[in-house]
C-alpha cells in the first residue's frame, strides 16, 4: 500500500500538535505540512497534491465548510472538531469521517483505517478498468456498452452527463467525479470540474484550453497541472 499524504488544517497549537503525534505513529501516512488557517491550506494545495485533508470547524478567515466547499475535487477528509453539530453537513460533503474533540489515537486509527480502505477499493477499481475497452453505463433505464477508443470527452449538465462519442451522444444519471472513477486514468484525464477528455482524442492544448476532435474544451485553473502529465 502507498503512503498517503496529508496535511492539517488547524488553529490550536495543541490540537495540531497532537494530530501530527498521531500521524507519526502510523507508517502509511506521511505529514506533508500544518496550516493554522484555510487560506494558507488553500495556498498550498495549489501547487501540491494531498491525498487527506485533517480539517477543523472553526477556523480564522475562512471556516471549514466554507473552505471544503471550494475546493473542485477534493482528497479524502476527515474533520476535526469539538462540535457534533456540524456532522450531517460534513457527510453530506462526503467526509470519510467525523472526529470529535478530544478523541483519542484508537478512534483516529479507526478514521484513517476507512481512508485506507476507500483508496485501496479505488485502485482495485481502477486496476480492473485499465484491462477493459469498455464501460456499461446506464441510459434510460438500459445498460449501454461504450468503447474507451469512441469517447471524446464527458461533459457535467447537472443531474446527467453527457457523454460524447464518435458514434453518437450517450446521457447517464451520473456525477463526473462518479464517471471519472470507472475511467482508465491513463486514457481520460480531469481538466475542468464539468469536463474529462479522452487523452488520445486532443489535438493540441495551451493553459486555458484543449482540443479534441475540433472541439475546444476549457480548462479548469485548478486543473492546469493534469496538462504537465498529458
Amino acid at each position: 500500500m502507498s503512503e498517503i499524504k496529508c496535511i492539517i488544517i488547524e488553529d490550536e497549537p495543541l490540537a495540531a500538535k497532537v494530530l501530527a503525534d498521531y500521524i507519526s505513529q502510523v507508517p502509511f501516512l506521511k505529514l506533508q505540512g500544518t496550516f493554522k488557517d484555510a487560506i494558507q491550506a488553500t495556498e498550498y494545495l495549489q501547487d501540491n497534491e494531498t491525498g487527506l485533508l485533517f480539517l477543523d470547524i472553526h477556523l480564522p478567515k475562512l471556516k471549514g465548510m466554507s473552505f471544503l466547499k471550494t475546493l473542485v475535487d477534493p482528497p479524502a477528509v476527515i474533520i476535526t472538531t469539538a462540535y457534533h453539530q456540524y456532522a450531517v453537513e460534513g457527510f453530506s460533503l462526503n467526509v470519510t469521517d467525523y472526529l470529535l474533540k478530544p478523541f483519542d489515537f484508537e478512534r483516529f486509527l479507526v478514521a484513517v483505517n476507512k481512508v485506507k480502505a476507500t483508496r485501496g477499493q479505488k485502485q482495485q477499481a481502477e486496476d480492473i478498468n485499465e484491462h477493459r475497452d469498455y464501460l456499461f453505463v446506464t441510459v434510460q433505464k438500459k445498460r449501454v456498452k461504450i468503447l474507451y477508443a469512441d469517447i471524446i470527452y464527458i461533459e457535467s449538465q447537472q443531474e446527467y452527463i453527457k457523454v460524447v462519442t464518435t458514434k453518437k451522444t450517450y446521457f447517464s444519471k451520473l456525477t463526473t467525479t462518479e464517471m471519472e472513477a470507472l475511467l482508465p486514468a491513463h486514457l481520460f484525464k480531469r481538466i475542468h470540474r464539468s469536463y474529462i477528455v479522452s487523452v488520445r482524442k486532443i489535438d493540441s492544448y495551451n493553459v486555458e484550453a484543449v482540443e479534441v476532435n475540433g472541439i475546444s474544451i476549457p480548462v479548469g485553473r485548478s486543473y492546469r497541472h493534469i496538462l504537465d502529465h498529458l
